[in-house]
């Protein structure tokens, strides 16, 4: 159980608006809302809750919650068939982080299914000969960044503890729409015709395109294979997917490729274990803002930007207005800049977690910021006061992911962020699915020009350094206030960060928060959101010493919150994503 501190302050009641979306996105929010509305419609709507990407997947969790499956029992449907109608983003070729709320006790969980390098690695593992790295497709396509999967070890972990159905009644939905066939969606469409490696894939090549050109947006795409691998694992386990036929499957296709093979064995797969961790829970105002720890950077570093922003007036800032942007900016930068140092693997790394997150050490960094005035790129901080050994790596993390959330009938959260890393991953297509390349997320460089070690370097058995930040909020009596979460590479923190300000500070609804335009920064330039009102502020940015780009900025927020007793759910309209919910 976690510490309550019981800050309070006021929150805003501003009220959001719809941003205007770039092309190709109209085209998917058209089909999301004809599909499935999203937003004020579901206002007064209440549990079985579930929030997803895809509305196939969606209704798959939804079946299990019909049938009084529990939060973690749709995560498990649900994440079998966005393996399916997703490929792009997440499957069971990948890794997750996932957060549960016990309603009953207000405990939050940690589960951590991040993938580990393989033991044969090196930290030469993404430097040419010369010692120069490699460019970054030359590193993602092949067996070479392909990590060891860990998202159904950790299902199967969090089934062990939450699990009410049993877990071969859990993949039926997917097997079904993998063997009868699921639409092909706009935005899948898009990413097909967009992607240049994945038609040179021997068997992705030939299942997603058609004589060089990809699948048209309706076609009924069947996926026997997938069909198949399912069902082995819903009747024989997770153990099915790492041991056996479909283990040397993975290795066969990781280390059997012709031009960048991989190093992946069976015994590292037979090794994997997924993780239960204690979660990251600070108080901001008057609530906990609970995320993952290390391996991810999310967790700490939302906390870190919360943190700062306490000591300033953002409450009284207008969403989407000059000094909301400019305050939550200079946080933003400070945070990253601390992240980008210190954050790696905690099990290989001494991560200096407690003091990032000591209140006098936030507050030293929010009096840094002065309030009409950028500091441009800021040195990151020194928590222990005694400097720090460690050197910055190059950030290379993707935004091909997903993120849902799900509430059952008790009440009980999952708040899961999974993922591939990259667009379609290694494009390496195994049993139906795909394989990640989340090694890319390690930093190619092992040490700076002096030698000096990269927290974020490549070690045998190591995870990846990650952004994924699902997060979950709760009142001072545990339960839940908010449930949130985004896909979109290292922005996903500045995405949850900006969309926690919005609910708990201005006062808005989930969905408006989630509708809110998008700025970032990374401590270099504010990404502005393209097609939206926000792209107007740049001249005032630029005004006060900011550097400032328009750009796409394709989140897709899933969350659920808790208002006295009414229950509401959010879509990123930016993606296909639905809410849906069962009033029996």
């Amino acid at each position: 159980m976690r510490p309550l501190s019981g800050m309070s302050d006021k929150t805003g009641t501003t009220q959001g608006r719809w941003p205007t979306l770039a092309w190709p996105m109209l085209a998917v929010l058209s089909l999301a809302l004809t599909l499935y509305p999203t937003g004020q419609s579901r206002a007064e709507l209440r549990t079985p809750m579930v929030a997803a990407a895809h509305p196939l997947a969606a209704e798959a969790g939804m079946i299990m919650l019909a049938k009084g499956g529990s939060a973690v029992d749709a995560a498990i449907a649900i994440q079998a068939m966005l393996t399916l109608v997703e490929p792009q983003s997440s499957g069971i070729g990948g890794g997750a982080f996932m957060l549960h709320l016990d309603s009953s006790s207000g405990v939050v969980t940690a589960y951590d299914g991040r993938e580990t390098a393989p033991r044969a690695v090196t930290e030469a593992l993404f430097l040419n000969p010369d010692g120069t790295p490699l460019k970054f497709f030359d590193a993602v396509v092949g067996g070479r960044a392909v990590g060891v999967p860990g998202v159904l070890r950790m299902l199967e972990l969090a089934h062990q503890d939450h699990g009410i159905m049993k877990w071969k009644d859990l993949f039926g939905p997917a097997i079904d729409s993998a063997t009868n066939g699921f639409a092909i969606t706009p935005r899948l469409n898009f990413l097909l015709a967009r992607d240049s490696h994945l038609k040179e894939s021997a068997t992705a090549g030939r299942f997603f395109y058609r004589n060089g050109e990809p699948l048209p947006v309706g076609y009924q795409l069947r996926n026997s294979a997938l069909a198949r691998s399912l069902a082995d694992i819903a009747w024989n386990g997770a153990e099915a997917m790492y041991r056996g036929p479909m283990a040397a499957a993975i290795v066969a296709a990781v280390q059997g490729h012709a031009t960048n093979p991989g190093v992946m064995t069976q015994g590292d797969l037979a090794r994997y274990e997924a993780k239960r961790r204690d979660p990251l829970c600070t108080p901001y105002r008057r609530y906990q803002v609970c995320g993952m720890p290390p391996p991810t950077s999310g967790g700490v570093t939302i906390a870190q930007i919360l943190g700062q922003l306490y000591h300033l007036p953002i409450a009284d800032a207008d969403p989407g207005s000059v000094r909301a942007i400019h305050l939550i900016s200079e946080a933003q930068r400070r945070a990253y800049a601390d992240r980008d140092l210190y954050l790696a693997d905690s099990d290989f790394v001494n991560v200096p977690v407690d003091a990032m997150l000591r209140p006098r050490y936030l507050k030293r960094r929010a009096a840094t910021i002065e309030l009409d005035r950028s500091s441009g790129p800021v040195a990151a901080g020194d928590p222990l006061d005694h400097g720090w050994d460690f050197q910055p790596g190059a950030d290379l993390s993707q935004p091909s992911t997903t993120h849902f959330v799900v509430m059952d009938r008790a009440g009980n959260v999952v708040s899961m962020t999974s993922s591939v890393e990259n667009a379609f991953g290694s494009r390496l297509m195994v049993g139906g699915f795909m394989l990640n390349n989340q090694l890319t997320d390690f930093s190619f460089r092992p040490a700076d020009g002096d030698g000096r070690p990269v927290a974020n370097r490549v070690e045998p058995g190591k995870r990846p350094r990650s952004s994924m930040s699902p997060t979950i909020v709760l009142n001072a009596d545990n339960s839940l206030r908010l449930a949130i979460g985004s896909p979109g590479g290292s922005r996903i923190i500045g995405y949850v960060a900006r969309t926690v300000v919005a609910v708990l500070d201005w006062g808005l609804d989930v969905q408006a928060a989630i509708n809110l335009p998008h700025h970032v920064n990374r401590n270099g330039p504010i990404d502005l959101e393209l097609g939206t009102a926000i792209a107007d502020r740049m001249d005032a940015l630029d005004s006060m010493g900011h550097e400032t780009r328009v750009r796409v900025l394709n989140s897709g927020l899933h969350g659920i919150e808790q208002v006295d007793g009414v229950w509401r759910g959010g879509a990123d309209p930016r993606r296909e994503g639905v809410v849906l919910i069962d009033n029996k």
